[in-house]
């Protein structure tokens, strides 16, 4: 299937039967196919007004118990801003598919990971955060979007996968679950579905006095830690041992420099990948400790450089931090990344520092 069609259905096989969306590309093509299927299970697809509506189309589904997601698209996700803000302050489970273009602005309708930023560290406003799962192919963005709706209930909280345009215009083979090995809906006592034999439930994230507001805050706070303990993903690929390069990308880049990793090694030298699969909680311990078995970190993103950071703060000085991006949608070949690890393993002269000579 092409990913945007795999998402769709695999959200239909979570069992969730509302989806609001606004078109744009390159993910359209989920609208396009839910328009169709929804129908057929006895689901409801409606198309927003514009993406801010959408936001709010979420946050009405949700507080009456319902599952709910969207998707979208870089400029798209930008306008759910303040809605994501508003939905995380009232606890709500909604998932939310990004497949990332370029940008900023309108930029491109091709491939880039230059959301990071805005996907991690929070792109509304005020102290909140989205669990955000980032896939690198077809198969794995429907896995994660199932796992996501069970996330999402778990934490009471978004859940946003972080994808990018050729996760979404890609065909790959998919498989999906049997349905009745998902998890289904929790209870939803909390949910505004009437006032009959049951007190008011108020759904909101206004909090006029200090305290309150504080406490709902320190609430959300313990969530995010609980994700930190519990929730980070990731894989590693030959950096269990001692490397002389360790590569740390996520996403569809990852599975370039996977195959740049089969190449270099195949060529003797030692070179290693972690990839982050949740991109919040960041795998902070693990690309650190892997960074300790190599000389040299290099960092590979479709941006001019965002996910970069966080690995400087996991590495935290210990070794130097490289960083090698393509943007406008030019994607590098496995062969570009290996010249990339090459010109690491090149030692150039360099001072002494007791004696000044080069050495």
């Amino acid at each position: 299937m092409k990913g945007n069609e795999a998402i769709g259905e695999a959200a239909v096989c979570a069992g969730c039967l509302n989806y609001f969306a606004y078109p744009i590309t390159p993910q359209s093509e989920v609208a396009e196919y839910l328009s169709r299927r929804l129908p057929e299970v006895g689901g409801t697809f409606l198309q927003g007004e514009s993406e801010v509506a959408v936001s709010y189309m979420l946050f009405g589904a949700s507080a009456a118990g319902e599952r709910v997601f969207t998707t979208s698209s870089s400029p798209g996700i930008s306008l759910m801003a303040e809605g994501m803000s508003y939905l995380s302050g009232a606890q709500l489970p909604v998932v939310i598919v990004n497949i990332v273009r370029g940008g900023p602005g309108l930029g491109g309708i091709l491939p880039a990971q230059s959301d990071y930023m805005q996907a991690v560290k929070g792109a509304g406003h005020g102290d909140y955060h989205v669990l955000v799962l980032a896939p690198a192919g077809v198969q794995e963005a429907v896995d994660l979007t199932i796992d996501a709706f069970t996330l999402a209930e778990r934490y009471s909280n978004p859940v946003l996968i972080l994808g990018d345009g050729m996760i979404g215009q890609m065909m790959e083979p998919v498989e999906f679950p049997d349905p009745e090995t998902i998890p289904p809906p929790q209870p939803r006592p909390w949910a505004t579905t009437g006032m009959k034999d049951r007190r008011q439930n108020l759904i909101r994230s206004l909090f006029l006095s200090p305290d309150s507001l504080e406490y709902n805050n320190m609430h959300l706070r313990a969530k995010y830690d609980a994700m930190e303990r519990d929730e980070v993903r990731y894989e590693s690929y030959h950096a269990e041992r001692k490397m002389d390069v360790l590569i740390v990308a996520y996403g569809t880049m990852a599975r370039i420099c996977k195959t740049a990793v089969d190449v270099l090694r195949e060529q003797g030298l030692k070179v290693g990948l972690v990839r982050p699969i949740s991109l919040y909680p960041y795998p902070m311990q693990v690309v650190h400790e892997a960074a300790q078995k190599a000389k040299d970190v290099l960092v590979v993103e479709l941006s001019t450089g965002q996910m970069v950071e966080d690995v400087h703060h996991a590495v935290a000085g210990s070794r130097p931090v490289h960083f090698f991006g393509k943007t406008g949608g030019n994607i590098p070949p496995p062969d570009r990344i290996a010249d990339e690890v090459r010109k690491l393993l090149v030692k150039k002269p360099g001072k002494s520092r007791k004696t000044g000579r080069k050495s």
